[in-house]
């Protein structure tokens, strides 16, 4: 990485990093602002480098629907099963009068992209919303949010380091087991730590899961978008932030854990 573009990457951190935090603490409009702009914009990016492959998805439609989503996950309007009919069918019957080369790509790239980016982003703002003690929701997106970057942040650094074996080179290269390791484990005790600080609601044995999950699926939903990525044959999803590549890029952890954070919450924790 050249000293210019680790420049960037310090100095967009230092202005981007406390406004996150802020709208993750006081929730409300503005956060769900936020959301959308990672929905999507990551559903845009997606749309964009997948065209590469020769497909046709509905750009427009799409960002249409993702706004939807998320709307609703603040409003709580729609059931999920009504919203999952109602997007199917619409972009359906808009497929059939497009005519514009394989319909059964078109639609799997589009929907498949509404999904991992809409409804994935969608559960951010349902666990801000999900307890009784407005704050709480906050101080859990923060405390997710701080362990990805320490989970980075260890397994940059562990596999820098110990990294002798592959974790999957057809996909991500330079990763190895021995970094997502370390990357699990400082995420659990990252998580562990915040609970005495800021998520004091969660028992211990739900900051370890929570530790895990993050650990385990935000690592996973970093080789999944690199998996979309090598198949378009692209390095970002975009290059919108200077020195840190696309929203997809830099979010593609939080989208992938948080609906497996949400579905945890809901089925095993009290509010």
């Amino acid at each position: 990485m050249s000293q210019n573009n680790t420049l960037k990457r310090v100095i967009v951190s230092i202005i981007f990093i406390p406004a996150i935090l802020a709208l993750c603490y006081f929730g409300g409009i503005p956060f769900m602002i936020f959301i959308l702009g990672i929905g999507l914009l990551s559903f845009y990016e997606f749309m964009k480098f997948s065209k590469l492959k020769m497909n046709n998805p509905q750009i427009t439609f799409g960002l249409v629907s993702v706004f939807v989503i998320i709307l609703n996950s603040f409003f709580n309007k729609l059931e999920f099963y009504d919203l999952l009919i109602l997007i199917i069918i619409s972009h359906s019957i808009i497929e059939l009068f497009r005519n514009k080369g394989s319909a059964i790509y078109n639609l799997g790239v589009t929907l498949l992209g509404i999904f991992y980016t809409g409804f994935f982003s969608s559960t951010i703002v349902s666990i801000r919303e999900y307890f009784n003690f407005y704050d709480n929701g906050g101080f859990l997106i923060i405390s997710m949010i701080i362990t990805i970057w320490v989970c980075d942040s260890a397994a940059f650094f562990g596999g820098i380091n110990l990294g002798k074996h592959k974790l999957f080179p057809r996909v991500s290269p330079k990763k190895s087991w021995e970094g997502a390791v370390f990357g699990f484990v400082f995420s659990v005790v990252a998580m562990v730590v915040l609970k005495n600080y800021f998520v004091t609601f969660l028992s211990l044995e739900q900051a370890i899961i929570i530790g895990g999950i993050v650990g385990t699926i935000g690592q996973i939903g970093d080789l999944i978008e690199s998996l979309f990525k090598r198949d378009a044959g692209v390095k970002d999803s975009s290059n919108l932030i200077p020195g840190h590549g696309g929203i997809f890029d830099r979010f593609d952890s939080l989208l992938a854990s948080s609906p497996i954070v949400f579905f945890y919450l809901k089925h095993f924790v009290d509010k």
